[in-house]
């Protein structure tokens, strides 16, 4: 008798009888285990299959760029501030009415020029009154010189006595220091006069008028008229760290330590100065010195608080080995450059000796010329082949297959 198996029994058991298969389930288990068997053999022969020469990888693709040997100089980046070269606050020398300003607010004024002035009269009248007093005490000593020498000659004949001469004789020097009194409080008025007239002590520019005519002010008070502020030349103050003081000693006393300035803004173009005062302590706070460099500033850009860029020349590496900056990688051992070498990339240690951020200058075992990977790093197996991006040649695919 013929017995016919659904479909859904794996062939290998179908000669088997049914009576047979369910009297012993262990055949379930052998026909698992065979079924087993037959996938590795497929997989086994799907990977031999992949694993030949037409289906390799080709090498990566990675942009290169050239080693080079320049002279490198290295600056010190920070944030600097300009500084005003002199500030002054004008304050009035003398009592009085505010009468007029000679100037608009924001103007550029020299020294020397009008900026304001005061009621005159007051002291125009005590100037007169002094030189009148002056007058007077000048006419007393006239007539009391006369007199003491008139009693100096007829002392001497014996006509008077000598108490009376040296009575005039001190009349005359008394009026003497009188009159020399009167002088001083004339020229003090005088003074006065000319302090009715405030004048610019500096070049520079002019901030808002904060006391407006017609106001009673006071010498010396301490609201001040207007505030006058240089702007040519200005100063820009910066800090650096205390580890670069070996070098900041070294060019200042070789008289070559410069800085250059750019404000933050894009069409700002770049000014250099020498570097004319380093501080005399190192903060305890930030452990930084301070650095001042003076500009001429003819053009005004630079404005007294402004915040800068500011670049320092502190050293410089002669015919150092040059790489691009993005051929830098970092890795567990330290930072390592991939070089082509026979078309294969090579993992080269280098020491950083100073990094601009575009190129870097570096210790290492390249040689100028030499192709080095500046992008496709994270794909590189080191000692394996590459392909430059956009480049036809001997590291494209069909080379790598042997055809």
């Amino acid at each position: 008798m013929n017995i016919r198996f659904p479909d859904s029994v794996p062939a290998a058991v179908q000669g088997i009888p049914h009576s047979v298969r369910r009297a012993n389930p262990g055949v379930r288990i052998i026909v698992a285990i065979a079924a087993i068997i037959v996938a590795l053999i497929a997989a086994r022969a799907v990977y031999n299959w992949l694993s030949t020469e037409q289906h390799i990888m080709p090498p990566p693709p990675v942009r290169v760029g050239a080693v080079t040997r320049s002279n490198v100089m290295a600056y010190e980046q920070t944030i600097g501030t300009i500084v005003a070269n002199a500030t002054v606050q004008v304050t009035a020398r003398v009592d009085g009415q505010l009468d007029s300003a000679a100037f608009t607010e924001g103007q550029m004024v020299h020294k020397g020029d009008v900026l304001f002035r005061l009621d005159p009269r007051p002291f125009q009248a005590a100037l007169t009154q002094a030189k009148a007093t002056m007058a007077r005490d000048q006419a007393s000593l006239a007539s009391a010189s006369n007199d003491a020498k008139r009693y100096s000659i007829l002392a001497s004949m014996g006509a008077a006595s000598s108490s009376q001469r040296d009575q005039f004789v001190a009349q005359a020097k008394a009026l003497t220091a009188t009159v020399q009194a009167d002088k001083a409080a004339a020229d003090t008025a005088a003074l006065n006069l000319q302090f009715s007239v405030i004048t610019s002590p500096v070049d520079g520019k002019t901030g808002p008028i904060l006391i407006q005519p017609g106001n009673l002010i006071k010498a010396n008070d301490t609201n001040a008229l207007v505030t006058i502020t240089q702007i040519h030349p200005v100063k820009v103050s910066f800090f650096l760290p205390q580890s670069d003081l070996p070098q900041i000693q070294q060019r200042m006393a070789a008289g070559n330590l410069t800085a250059s300035v750019q404000a933050h803004n894009a069409g700002q173009t770049r000014e250099s100065a020498k570097v004319d005062f380093v501080g005399n302590a190192v903060s305890a706070t930030t452990g930084t010195i301070e650095l001042r460099a003076t500009f001429p500033n003819a053009d005004g850009k630079l404005v007294p608080g402004q915040v800068v860029d500011v670049s320092v020349a502190l050293n410089r590496f002669q015919n150092s080995i040059v790489v691009p900056h993005d051929a830098v990688n970092v890795g567990p051992n330290g930072r390592y450059v991939y070089a082509l070498e026979s078309g294969n990339a090579v993992l080269v240690p280098v020491n950083v000796l100073y990094d601009n951020g575009k190129v870097a200058a570096v210790q290492g075992k390249l040689k100028p010329g030499q192709q080095v990977v500046t992008d496709g790093q994270l794909r590189v197996i080191p000692g394996k082949p590459v392909t430059i991006a956009g480049k036809k040649g001997v590291h494209g695919r069909n080379a790598a297959a042997g055809k």
